[in-house]
């Protein structure tokens, strides 16, 4: 009997749950230059609606976007599609009447943006969408970022951290504001709602002063799915204390299941339950029909990377700290200091560095695609194979796959990989319900000021 067969029999009521992250110029720096993408997707319409619905053919259980609020990460000095976008909130309004299961996770930061309008936006689309919205929960690094917020410098790491959970609690608790049956809209008596279900929050922290009640009613899911994407030490505790789903970034399964255990008890810990947070690695597939022809695939879009652009990436990604023109892109990578910014990422890129004994030039090619997530080439059963084992072993309830290019990235996951996961018993074959917390097993949360009222009359 071999190991996937073993984990199929003891975890089989489980099954992997799928984001799809598909910004329009791709995820491999080069992307945009492949023969079969569009040099205009991250800014076409048409492209997005094309991928929503493909993802929708494949039963992704969301769209996932992330977000920049400066013209991108390593883009300004190079070709690079991420240099500019669409704002994900707009954008997944307008593709959600569409589509019907998708759900759409956006990008939004608790460093620059206001409690109350954010709060109000995703309400907005978790309406929009009859049910489907996220929150992917960030902290903004960079002093570039806050050089556009009247900032010269970025906030200090801690502090972001520290803003970060106050603003979640704010939000969470503007969504409350209204209980669910709040709104009669009785004409014949006139009483377009109940007074009694509206409440102000009044709030006073560290950060925040906000007295509400918030103008958009009770999501239709009671709060928009919550997902966080950090792994440093305050990351981590942001995660454990608010986040439902968790974007995570490893490069093997030793450290995607330390980082799943740690979250897991941190999780327990402050009295939340477990199997109510998801961990979902991404990964960025390159699949075939063969081994050979997934390599291929790999080597094709490397062969598209412009020196410059595969430095400015690093550059990026190591906090602007890591000036290494001059240097022999064959030769080792110089050492950079610690900044304020993505203090993980930084530490997996040099982590990469190291355990590879990697060039300047292997460097950038690696990260590349996913920028330090996992990165696995092969036919569809080796692609399957790899998720089955992280996802039976206490590293992964899910994934979030990277498609290098698009379409065909996309293409190529949901009609080779999809079907074998299917064959296995380990993804669905249909949607379980219509919103984004049905499909992916979380429960809805109770108002709490419903929750309260009831308990006084169970007390009569």
């Amino acid at each position: 009997m071999t190991r996937s067969t073993k984990s199929r029999q003891i975890k089989q009521s489980r099954q992997i749950k799928l984001g799809a992250f598909l910004p329009g110029g791709g995820q491999h720096i080069a992307a945009w230059r492949h023969p079969e993408a569009p040099a205009d997707g991250a800014t076409s319409f048409e492209f997005h609606k094309q991928l929503a619905l493909t993802a929708e053919r494949g039963l992704f259980d969301a769209y996932f976007l992330a977000d920049n609020l400066t013209v991108g990460l390593g883009a300004r000095e190079g070709g690079n599609a991420k240099i500019a976008g669409f704002e994900p909130v707009t954008l997944f309004a307008a593709l959600a009447p569409l589509t019907t299961h998708l759900g759409f996770i956006a990008t939004a930061s608790t460093t620059y943006e206001e409690p109350y309008t954010l709060a109000r936006k995703f309400a907005s689309l978790d309406h929009l969408s009859n049910g489907r919205a996220g929150w992917n929960v960030v902290t903004s690094a960079g002093d570039e970022t806050a050089r556009n917020f009247n900032r010269d410098t970025q906030p200090a790491h801690a502090e972001r951290y520290a803003r970060a959970h106050e603003h979640v609690e704010t939000v969470k608790a503007r969504w409350d504001s209204w209980e669910d049956d709040a709104f009669i809209r009785d004409k014949k008596s006139g009483r377009f709602y109940d007074k009694d279900k509206l409440h102000d929050i009044d709030h006073k922290g560290a950060h925040f002063s906000v007295k509400g009640p918030l103008n958009v009613p009770r999501p239709v899911q009671g709060h928009p799915v919550v997902v966080q994407a950090g792994q440093s030490e305050d990351g981590r505790k942001l995660a454990a204390a608010s986040a439902e789903v968790i974007f995570t970034a490893h490069q093997n399964l030793a450290s995607a299941q330390e980082f799943y255990r740690d979250i897991k008890a941190r999780v327990t810990a402050v009295g939340r339950d477990p199997e109510q947070v998801l961990i979902m690695p991404g990964v960025a597939p390159f699949v075939g029909r063969t081994e050979e022809e997934a390599r291929a695939k790999y080597q094709q879009l490397n062969d598209l990377i412009l020196p410059e652009d595969g430095v400015a990436l690093l550059n990026g990604l190591a906090g602007q700290t890591l000036d290494i023109r001059g240097y022999p892109l064959d030769g080792p990578l110089p050492p950079s200091k610690e900044t304020e910014g993505m203090k993980s990422r930084q530490a997996l890129i040099r982590q990469i560095a190291d355990e590879h004994n990697f060039t300047i030039r292997q460097l950038y090619q690696w990260v590349a695609t996913a920028r330090g997530h996992y990165t696995v080439i092969g036919s569809a059963t080796q692609v399957a194979d790899q998720l089955e084992e992280w996802f039976g072993n206490e590293a992964a309830d899910g994934f979030n796959i990277l498609p290098p290019w698009l379409p065909g990235g996309l293409d190529d996951f949901v009609e080779l990989v999809i079907p074998e996961l299917q064959r296995r018993g380990l993804f669905r074959t249909a949607y379980e319900g219509r919103t984004l917390r049905e499909n992916l097993g979380l429960r809805r949360p109770e108002n709490p000021w419903t929750a309260a009222r009831s308990a006084v009359l169970a007390a009569e």
